[in-house]
């Protein structure tokens, strides 16, 4: 199984907080986010891990050399920001799989890899979401399906009782992938990927209960400092 860390991120948001880092090298309890995010594919059936880089990639590249995991690690470096669905196109275009998971380097979301990949491959999905089930939020758009798990629809970010929002971790069919975007280098994954092919074409969710974290924005950065460090910890 490959699956690809979308690291290329600049942090915006968190700037003020971590400096003029990668979003994925903020550090939590000491170790960078990154950490967090290999120990968790450690657990699956991982064997490659392709990350796409771009601003200050060598700071990430530098960190690698610090640790052993039992996976191998190849990276993809942007020359220019491509947005996140450029960057997961040209990581994607080194995978060998026919379908590989993919996930943002700012989430932490713990699912069985296994499981969803069977989904995926169950529904003969182009491209799946995991899904979590939130309660009083505003931060997120949610997203909407049939009773077969078919994407139907995404809304955008409002205060809501409840909704499943997109988790940030996908299994995508590399050649459907690559094929829908055959004329595209920069642009959106969600815009100009999810949400432009979604109605003519088999995109699916996968709803799971997992605990969730995106570390995107100074308070949920702040919140991760504790509950990410205990979370791993158990």
């Amino acid at each position: 199984m490959e699956c690809i860390v979308l690291a290329g991120g600049l942090g915006t948001r968190l700037q003020g907080v971590i400096g003029n880092y990668p979003k994925c090298m903020a550090e939590i309890a000491g170790k960078p986010f990154l950490y967090y995010l290999f120990k968790y594919l450690q657990s699956q059936p991982i064997s490659r891990v392709i990350l796409s880089l771009g601003h200050k990639h060598q700071i990430i590249t530098d960190w690698l050399n610090t640790y052993t995991w039992n996976f191998t690690i190849d990276t993809v470096i942007e020359s220019e920001p491509l947005g996140t669905g450029g960057g997961l196109r040209l990581a994607l275009s080194e995978a060998k799989e026919k379908n590989v998971i993919a996930l943002n380097g700012d989430t932490y979301f713990p699912i069985d890899l296994k499981k969803f990949i069977s989904f995926h491959t169950e529904v003969n999905a182009y491209t799946s979401l995991a899904l979590k089930p939130m309660k009083d939020f505003d931060r997120y758009g949610v997203v909407l399906l049939n009773e077969q798990y078919r994407i139907i629809g995404f809304e955008e970010k409002k205060y809501r009782n409840d909704g499943l929002i997109n988790g940030g971790i996908y299994c995508l069919n590399k050649m459907a992938f690559l094929q829908l975007t055959e004329n595209l280098q920069k642009f959106s994954f969600e815009k100009d990927y999810l949400e432009t092919h979604f109605p003519t074409n088999p995109f699916y969710g996968y709803i799971t209960h997992d605990y969730f974290i995106d570390i995107g924005i100074p308070q949920d950065y702040h919140k991760a400092q504790q509950e990410l460090a205990y979370f791993c910890n158990q």
